[in-house]
């Protein structure tokens, strides 16, 4: 008898509707493959569905702030229930843009130099002056506990003041320096390589519409024209981080690719499984179809991460 699965998709974040969208998939798939499924939302009856529809696993497929920062985390770790994804730790730690960074730079990994902003007045002259001693215009400007690259700008020296108000919500930010160069995306599952995929984006960058709204007419390119050094280097690094941080399941880890050298711009622990993810698309061209990504998903599901 295959076995029983809760999935919990939704939530409250900015990417509710990405979420919805990959537990949707992802049902569809298990359900065509004989497996018994419910669909949740994470709203103050959890507790009690899980304990109604007694599942042997979890599937975490919530995207953001409480669905892939720690705090969903450590309501299911009180269930004792096998979840997929990271754990508690390390779902905190891949979220936390500056915390992340701390471990890559103190691990010799390559990511952008970056400060830390926060909303105690919009002073231009100190700002303009901040970022042009640290490395110049243009620069990236961002929240350090968001997903999908939802608020995401790069600025110039013009619109910066501008693009920081629109994140005055925010206690605190990332300016971070613009690297160019090209896009690739790494995956890892289960501690193994799993591929990589390159993006030429139509838009200023990979941003949120880059990246799920169809029209957007993002190229994806696989397999990825790099040598066989570079590749390697690539994956090598993805690994690493994926180890570093204690991450579990799938994660991805998106780069820029400049001057013959990878910077690692974030490690995404709960990566989107729609039609227009990445990791599926990755997984399909290395010959695993999309019941076997999940099972293999599933596989590494654990508690006490």
């Amino acid at each position: 008898m295959k076995k029983k699965i809760l999935i919990i998709s939704g939530g409250i974040s900015k990417e509710r509707k990405i979420s919805l969208e990959t537990g949707k998939q992802v049902a569809k798939e298990l359900i065509k493959n004989g497996y018994s499924i419910k669909i949740t939302e994470p709203d103050f009856s959890l507790n009690e569905k899980i304990k109604l529809f007694k599942p042997h696993i979890i599937f975490n497929a919530l995207h953001g702030q409480f669905g892939e920062d720690g705090y969903i985390q450590t309501i299911l770790e009180t269930t004792r229930i096998p979840y997929t994804h990271s754990g508690v730790i390390a779902s905190a730690i891949a979220m936390d843009k500056e915390i992340s960074k701390k471990i890559f730079i103190k691990n010799k990994i390559l990511t952008p130099k970056y400060f830390l902003y926060s909303f105690n007045g919009l002073e231009k002259k100190k700002i303009i002056k901040d970022i042009q001693s640290k490395f110049g215009f243009p620069v990236v400007v961002k929240p350090i506990n968001e997903g999908s690259s939802v608020n995401v700008f790069i600025c110039t020296k013009k619109n910066i003041l501008k693009n920081l108000r629109k994140l005055k919500n925010y206690k605190k930010i990332i300016i971070e320096e613009f690297i160019p160069g090209r896009e690739i995306q790494a995956a890892i599952i289960g501690n193994k390589k799993l591929g990589a995929i390159e993006l030429k984006p139509k838009r200023k960058f990979y941003d949120y519409q880059a990246k799920y709204n169809p029209k957007a007419n993002t190229e994806h390119i696989i397999p990825v024209n790099l040598s066989k050094a570079n590749y390697k280097n690539l994956m090598n690094i993805a690994l690493k981080t994926h180890k570093l941080i204690g991450c579990k399941g799938v994660t991805r880890s998106d780069f820029k690719f400049f001057n013959g050298k990878f910077y690692l711009l974030e490690i995404n622990t709960q990566p989107g499984m729609t039609k227009l993810s990445l990791v599926p698309e990755i997984a399909n061209y290395k010959g695993i179809n999309f019941i076997k990504l999940i099972e293999l998903i599933l596989k590494d599901a654990t508690t006490d991460k």
